[in-house]
């Protein structure tokens, strides 16, 4: 029997063990563990190396943590002997912020230097006091050598080619290696005639700031008038923020490409042709591009029942800015209606093309007009025969 009551007791200890475990689990932990309540006063850095050859500007938080709505007064309760520091909000001197519950409030700490500051170790103490809560943020400037401001430009593809009528698009990433932000002036140089872009996000931009450490991807447009000779170009780009100066090299291949266009002598785009007659009209093929048109074959698109050849029936070569005659032979339909028609002609060279609209005005033969009044001429006399012998009766 004891035994039986010492094991019902052994297993009620053990179940009073488990309900402690999870009671205990469950349990609130320390006082330090709870959320913190108050205000706080920081700076990203509050110890740092700076220059002392100008004014250096601190960006300060205030937040409230769990407080009702309150006004929080800051002021600099030790400053370096012979430095002027000033807290800004919005751009103007403060000495008190608004905050709401779990909100916080950007201040700015200018700090000015004395003439002449030696190098060392100045420690300031600044104040945040609320109405319910104080902090305190102590900072320390160390003036020193500071590394100088150093940028660098990486091109994505150094070198693209194409048509003179394509717009060259290249990625160029813009890194600031050095310890302070930087407000970066964006230049080209390119070859006369040559338009240089920039765009960053998909705007046109000079100039962009970029933090201490950032890169920015900038997008580099190069165009060129669309009559550029073939060759290689090159576009320096530079970025330049103060001392510090990145260029690189940007290579631009543009392709030769035959530019087409049909003509006259006398650059009118019209002729005279007679109905049923072979007629010759002269045509000029001009090449405005940057590279040789080969094997240029012309062709046209005329009414039905005309007949339109050309000699020669295809031109070996044109050169950049050099023209050939050729001689169009048109016949129109034996019985075409007087009048004005419209004839495409198109020019081939290889997978480039170029049409042209021309008026041809069409005759009708003066045989035709001679035969024609003959036929009247006859009908009036028969007319007139008949009149006179019936016309009796």
């Amino acid at each position: 029997m004891d035994e039986g009551r010492r094991g019902m007791s052994l297993r009620l200890a053990a179940v009073v063990a488990v309900l402690i475990l999870l009671v205990g689990g469950s349990a609130p932990g320390p006082a330090g563990a709870q959320a913190f309540r108050g205000i706080s006063l920081s700076t990203p850095y509050p110890s740092q190396t700076v220059r002392g050859d100008e004014p250096i500007s601190l960006p300060l938080t205030v937040r409230n943590h769990g407080l009702p709505p309150q006004t929080v007064t800051i002021r600099v309760e030790q400053a370096a002997p012979g430095w002027k520091a000033t807290i800004l909000g919005g751009g103007r001197p403060v000495g008190a912020v608004h905050v709401l519950p779990d909100a916080e409030a950007s201040l700015t700490l200018r700090l000015e230097p004395p003439a002449h500051a030696r190098a060392g170790t100045y420690r300031f103490r600044l104040v945040a006091q609320g109405e319910r809560g104080q902090a305190v943020l102590p900072l320390a400037l160390t003036l020193g050598q500071v590394s100088p401001a150093r940028l660098r430009l990486t091109p994505e593809l150094p070198s693209l080619s194409g048509p003179a009528t394509t717009t060259f698009r290249y990625r160029v990433t813009l890194e600031n290696q050095s310890a302070q932000d930087l407000l970066v002036n964006l230049e080209a140089e390119a070859p006369r005639a040559f338009q240089v872009t920039f765009q960053s996000v998909g705007q046109q931009v000079s100039s962009l700031p970029v933090k201490a450490g950032e890169s920015k991807d900038v997008d580099v447009e190069v165009s060129m008038p669309r009559r550029t000779p073939a060759g290689r170009y090159q576009v320096r780009v530079r970025a330049v923020a103060g001392d510090a100066r990145a260029e690189t090299t940007l290579g631009v291949e543009v392709t030769g490409r035959p530019d087409l266009s049909i003509t006259t002598p006398d650059e009118r785009l019209s002729g005279r042709a007679t109905a049923g007659r072979t007629n010759a009209i002269k045509l000029v093929v001009k090449n405005q591009g940057s590279a040789v048109a080969r094997n240029v074959e012309l062709t046209a698109s005329p009414p039905s029942g005309w007949e339109i050849t050309f000699e020669p029936e295809r031109i070996d070569q044109i050169p950049p800015d050099g023209e050939r005659e050729v001689v169009m032979s048109v016949r129109p339909a034996p019985k075409a209606v007087a009048g004005d028609y419209m004839v495409t002609l198109t020019a081939n060279t290889g997978g480039e093309s170029e049409s042209a609209d021309f008026r041809i005005t069409v005759y009708t033969s003066t045989l035709w007009g001679l035969t024609g009044i003959l036929l009247v001429a006859v009908a009036l006399s028969v007319v007139g025969l008949a009149v006179a012998r019936y016309g009796r009766r």
